[in-house]
């Protein structure tokens, strides 16, 4: 009987681990199909706090607190784009959190207390009229002692969508802990989150192109793509040069 107990108590703590940090755990088969139909994007474990302390008025472009502390300067830019891969997206808010330079959330004195799973280095940035957004920040450390690559966690909130859902999380092509194992088990939402680094004046610069909806569960049927020849929207894509990157941390980028 021991043996048993043993046995469940495993059996449980394994599925807890082999749970995605982005969707929820549900308690059984019918749960998670209820559950699934009902939220866009499934569900997601943390995106919800994208909402605590979030400012009144969101700019396209952010500076991290991350942004002016020791680790390698990053600056991500892309735009936001409909499921067609073309039409921009205005009015997107993106929520990012991330590592900071030793691999830890680490919180900040006053922070809120919920908040303070997602560390201090985390904001928010909403596309201009033209889909652009940028954030500046550091390049997150992996965390300590595990094999995971480093990452960005990124949460969207659609203005036509009633609530977030996360996308994949930004990782790095020259991450030596991105497998190839790894890779193949990135799920693609909202295009490929791999990211190719061009350096600028000791800065590394990534493009990323969030593509809506994208593989995202009970994305509203009205705004599916027609699946056009070539790449697929949102494909890894198999070069990189983010040659039209002006490089300003205090005025963004510029085109």
């Amino acid at each position: 009987m021991r043996t048993g107990t043993h046995f469940i108590f495993i059996l449980f703590f394994s599925i807890q681990l082999a749970s995605c940090h982005g969707q929820d755990n549900q308690s059984s088969t019918k749960d998670s199909t209820i559950h699934s139909k009902q939220i866009v994007g499934g569900g997601c474990d943390g995106c919800e706090l994208m909402y605590i302390d979030m400012p009144p008025e969101i700019e396209s472009i952010d500076i991290s607190a991350g942004w002016e502390e020791a680790g390698q300067k990053l600056l991500i830019t892309g735009k936001a784009l409909m499921q067609d891969g073309k039409t921009p997206a205005s009015n997107v808010i993106i929520y990012y959190w991330q590592t900071d330079n030793n691999g830890y959330y680490s919180p900040r004195a006053g922070m809120n207390e919920q908040a303070k799973r997602h560390g201090h280095i985390r904001g928010w940035v909403k596309t201009d009229s033209a889909g652009n957004y940028a954030i500046y920040t550091i390049r997150p450390a992996p965390y300590p002692k595990q094999t995971m690559p480093a990452h960005i966690h990124i949460s969207i909130k659609e203005p036509s969508i009633k609530n977030e859902y996360y996308i994949d999380e930004l990782v790095f092509d020259d991450d030596k802990l991105l497998t190839t194992e790894k890779r193949k088990a990135l799920e693609n939402r909202g295009g490929s989150g791999v990211l190719r680094i061009y350096l600028k004046d000791s800065v590394q610069i990534a493009e990323h192109n969030i593509i809506l909806g994208l593989h995202i569960p009970n994305y509203p049927s009205d705004k599916k793509p027609v699946n056009e020849s070539g790449l697929q929207v949102g494909e890894d894509q198999p070069s990189f040069g983010n040659t039209h990157v002006v490089l300003n941390p205090y005025r963004g980028s510029e085109q």
